[in-house]
């Protein structure tokens, strides 16, 4: 990104983007996009409820549990055949690799300086314990990526709902 570009999210679209925070997506599956990275994790309920609560990387340790968590939901949405769930226990896990990346490199994790009309800040100044926890959620999302079963239901989703 350059200097002077601004964060996506001061321009975000509320009406266009795919995932809305209304929709019942255990009862109405078929509205659920796969999309790209983490897109609809903090929107999708009732998956949005019940995983976040246990989503955590405040230290190696913490993240270590949570992942562990994320994971078993994870397993348990794929054994109930809920692709939904499990896509979304997949994004958490994502998730937590990016945010605790984030606050590593970031103090604070703030990668944007509002004051200096959003220029990306120095790299660097971050918490290096949330390194570790980056890379124990990093192991965990790419573990779940790489379940026989997920990529059996994931290939079975896009081709019946895109």
């Amino acid at each position: 990104m350059s200097p002077n570009r601004k964060p996506s999210y001061l321009n975000f679209d509320k009406d266009s983007y795919p995932w809305k925070a209304e929709v019942d997506y255990r009862r109405q599956p078929e509205l659920y996009r796969v999309g790209k990275g983490e897109q609809g994790v903090l929107i999708c309920q009732p998956y949005k409820s019940e995983i976040l609560p246990h989503w955590h990387f405040k230290t190696p340790e913490i993240a270590l549990e949570s992942s562990k968590s994320i994971y078993k939901l994870f397993e348990q949405y794929l054994a109930n055949d809920d692709f939904v769930g499990a896509d979304m226990a997949r994004k958490f896990l994502q998730m937590g690799f990016t945010r605790a990346r984030r606050y590593a490199n970031y103090k604070g994790g703030n990668k944007y300086d509002k004051e200096d009309s959003y220029a990306l800040k120095e790299r660097g100044s971050g918490d290096p314990l949330k390194a570790q926890s980056a890379a124990i959620f990093y192991k965990a999302w790419k573990d779940a990526e790489a379940n026989e079963i997920y990529l059996v239901q994931k290939r079975e989703w896009r081709s019946k709902h895109g």
